[in-house]
């Protein structure tokens, strides 16, 4: 504002306002004053000294009180220098402009705060020569600076300063904010000097630009920029008035927000920015060069009509905006053009993944199959396996292969199904599903899409999100995907989806069903060491700042960290490994410090701390306990399955956090041993007095699944007959009531359990014999397989 009640704001208390007033004849004796050739300097934020002016300033830092002091003892006087930026707390001679105003100190107050308040009073402008103290405070050697100051027969001076005058007038009357006792201040004042330093310090101006005026020599200069401001000043006040009144004839029983629309509403349009209409003028616009459906083009017509006629201050008219952005930015017929250079993408695949043939032969297929069909209504592709094999990281390379956009979303605990299909526009905050906005996101219609975690969907209260992903992955409906927000169809039948689980026991069966699976299995010792080699080492080593030369690996160092500190078949565990060795490299540069670089296996344990070997075969020197092989979300694992007998009826018990269907297991198996006593060679008294009691350990984490039947049989025959079970050897099967040893699954992942923990021998059912022939040879290295029928054979086989 103009005027400001300088001595309210500063802490003062009146309830008059305090405008200080100077006559001519006391401004020449003031300037007239000797000035001295060293001054303590006083430095202030955000205000700028005139001479003439009456400043209240609060000091609180310890130096400018203590300078305060010294001055008010001594002479009184004080040289005041603003800061260039008020921001800055340690300020050097740099931070503080070189032209100031010698001021004179009318009072010093010690206010109940501890800070001291001086009254200050402008009299002549000065220049720095140099500085001569900084501690405790600034001292200066200063040259005194005169004003050219034109004569009062100046007629355009003279005018000038009435033009001020009459202006500062006229927004005291305009501002409401302004006390109306202010004008009579600006009509009294007699010295035209005085008038100028009066309005160029009260104006509404930032610091800098009061500054400049100060260090003007020629007072009509300073005059002139003075009016110039002043008038920017005027315009502006008036601009404001006028917008207020504009709207104020409008105003009705709606709520503030009303009032305020209206004012950016008369603001954008006196500045010429974006109003209203020109937002659907350019809707319309932008709609106008773009290739729409029929159905799309009519719908986005009738929508923006809609808009026009709906009042900016309705909720509904942001939904509408919405709807129609989505609209225009929708890719709608818009594709990127597909390479199908299948060599190219075989390179790219066999570049980024190591091993995986299988998985990479069937992708090749796929691709082929697109490019000479010329669409994608081929099967949805599901990559299932356990964690950190590259589901997600191979449904971006072949994005790259196919040189088409990339989008994912992970589905990971989502249970609303609006996630996918969008909310209705009828509620507030409405918006598309996940799909149509990463379709807007990446920009066209044609995009490799991986739908993440397709196994982590729940069903929550809003509905259920996979039944709405049948329509999605379902090359006979996409081609019209109906979004709740949207309202009409979509074509998302030029996109490649491929999903990614890491198990289908949760995933309906109708959507399994609208998919290929394709099980990603985990990868060996031996193919883990290559992926290290060529792809994650390298990684690390970027990534931390490193060069190849300073850490180095071998072979025999990448399998003890994998077979010592790692239980996985992915490779996530092993990364963050090979990234702490590498961290311990970077530190050891940066520090300067010594380290050896290529590590041994001490050097590794010393690193990485003391292995643990969770997976080790433990031995079966104990009658009753039998190894087992299990298959989890996260890979293969090796099953421990006790058995002890004890006094009593013959009972059964079963511990270790399991399922139902392993309990069932188990209660085959003892049903199977009592009606085959004889082949077993146990005595039939021993079911009526002893209790069988069997045991999974690791209680704390739930156990189920139709793979440890022959394991639990084998360990009540190990437990009744006192027979040991054969060294390293571990099996997996399930059985019937007639002995038949049925297959399992995830034979791949189990057989990499087996090889992790240095076992030799596996029992399997000679029906899984096809899938072990599907494993590389080398990856059954070491490795010996007996298949059997029944139960009489698994027995015969592993107890000795």
């Amino acid at each position: 504002m103009l005027l400001k009640n300088i001595f309210t704001e500063s802490g003062f208390e009146s309830e008059t306002e305090f405008i200080p007033l100077m006559s001519q004849d006391e401004e020449d004796q003031l300037v007239k004053g000797d000035v001295p050739k060293q001054l303590c300097i006083l430095t202030v934020r955000n205000m700028v000294l005139y001479s003439g002016i009456v400043f209240p300033i609060i000091a609180g830092k310890s130096g400018s009180i203590q300078l305060l002091q010294d001055a008010y003892e001594l002479d009184k006087t004080v040289g005041v220098l603003t800061q260039k930026n008020s921001g800055v707390e340690n300020i050097s001679e740099k931070d503080l402009y070189s032209i100031g105003t010698v001021a004179k100190i009318l009072k010093l107050l010690k206010m109940p705060d501890g800070n001291t308040t001086v009254i200050l009073q402008g009299k002549k402008r000065f220049k720095v020569n140099r500085f001569i103290q900084k501690n405790p405070y600034f001292k200066a050697e200063i040259i005194a600076l005169e004003e050219k100051k034109p004569s009062c027969k100046d007629k355009e001076y003279i005018a000038l300063v009435e033009s001020i005058k009459e202006i500062a007038i006229k927004i005291i009357r305009d501002n409401p904010n302004l006390p109306s006792e202010a004008s009579i201040a600006i009509r009294n004042i007699e010295s035209p000097s005085f008038l100028i330093n009066f309005v160029a310090a009260n104006m509404n101006l930032a610091t800098k630009y009061k500054q400049k005026l100060l260090e003007y020599n020629d007072l009509k200069k300073r005059a002139m920029e003075t009016l110039r401001f002043l008038n920017i000043e005027h315009q502006q006040i008036k601009l404001k008035n006028d917008i207020q009144s504009r709207v104020r004839n409008d105003m009705d029983q709606q709520q503030r927000e009303y009032f305020l629309h209206q004012q950016i509403k008369a603001i954008q349009e006196e500045l010429g920015d974006i109003s209203y209409e020109k937002e659907i003028e350019d809707m319309r616009i932008k709609a106008s060069k773009k290739k729409w459906p029929k159905e799309a083009k009519k719908q986005f017509d009738r929508e923006l009509l809609k808009m026009q006629r709906t009042s900016p201050q309705m909720p509904e008219y942001t939904v509408q905006r919405n709807y129609l952005e989505l609209m225009i930015d929708l890719p709608w017929k818009k594709y990127s053009k597909d390479s199908f250079d299948l060599e190219y993408a075989q390179k790219i695949l066999n570049r980024y993944h190591y091993g995986l043939d299988k998985i990479k032969e069937r992708v090749v297929e796929h691709l082929a199959v697109l490019k000479l069909r010329g669409d994608m209504k081929s099967p949805i592709l599901c990559f299932y396996g356990p964690p950190g094999v590259g589901k997600t990281s191979l449904g971006k390379s072949i994005a790259t292969a196919l040189k088409r956009k990339y989008v994912r979303i992970s589905l990971g605990g989502l249970h609303d199904e609006s996630e996918i299909r969008g909310h209705r526009r009828t509620y507030i905050g409405a918006m598309p599903g996940r799909l149509l906005q990463s379709i807007r996101k990446v920009g066209t219609s044609n995009p490799v899409f991986v739908i993440d975690e397709i196994d982590k969907i729940s069903i929550g209260a809003n509905g259920d999100p996979s039944s709405a992903m049948l329509e999605v992955l379902d090359p006979e409906q996409n081609t019209y995907f109906y979004d709740n927000f949207l309202e009409i169809g979509y074509d998302l039948s030029k996109v490649l989806f491929i999903a990614t689980a890491n198990s289908l026991t949760h995933v309906q069966p109708a959507l399994i069903d609208r998919m290929e699976i394709l099980e990603m299995n985990g990868y060996t010792v031996e193919e883990k060491i290559q992926i290290v080699k060529k792809h994650i080492l390298s990684k690390q080593l970027k990534e931390n700042g490193l060069k190849k030369s300073d850490l180095i690996l071998g072979n025999k160092q990448i399998e003890k960290v994998i077979e010592s500190y790692t239980r996985e078949s992915g490779l996530r565990n092993l990364e963050k490994h090979i990234a702490k060795l590498a961290r311990y490299a970077a530190k050891h540069i940066a520090m300067n410090k010594k380290y050896i670089k290529r590590l041994n296996i001490e050097n590794i344990e010393n690193i990485l701390g003391i292995p643990s070997d969770p997976d080790r075969y433990e031995g079966n020197n104990v009658p009753g306990v039998v190894t087992g092989l299990a298959w989890t979300s996260f890979g293969g694992d090796i099953l421990y399955i006790e058995s002890i007998l004890s006094k009593g009826k013959g009972n059964l018990s079963i511990t270790g956090n399991l399922g139902e269907v392993m309990k069932e297991s188990a209660t085959i198996a003892l049903q199977y041993i009592k009606s085959h006593y004889k082949e077993f060679n146990i005595d039939p008294i021993m079911f009526e007095e002893k209790n069988v009691h069997v045991h999974v350990p690791e209680g704390a984490v739930p156990k189920d699944g139709p793979s440890a039947g022959i394991t639990m049989l084998t360990s009540m025959v190990s437990c009744y007959t006192r027979r040991k079970l054969r060294p390293n050897l571990a099996m997996t099967g399930e059985i019937t009531l007639r002995g038949k040893v049925l297959p399992v699954g995830g034979i791949t992942e189990k057989i990499l359990a087996a090889k992790r923990a240095n076992i030799k021998e596996i029992i399997l059912s000679q029906e899984n014999k096809k899938d072990v022939e599907e494993i590389k040879p080398e990856h059954l290295k070491g490795l010996t397989f007996d298949y059997v029928k029944n139960m009489n054979d698994v027995i015969h086989l592993s107890l000795l």
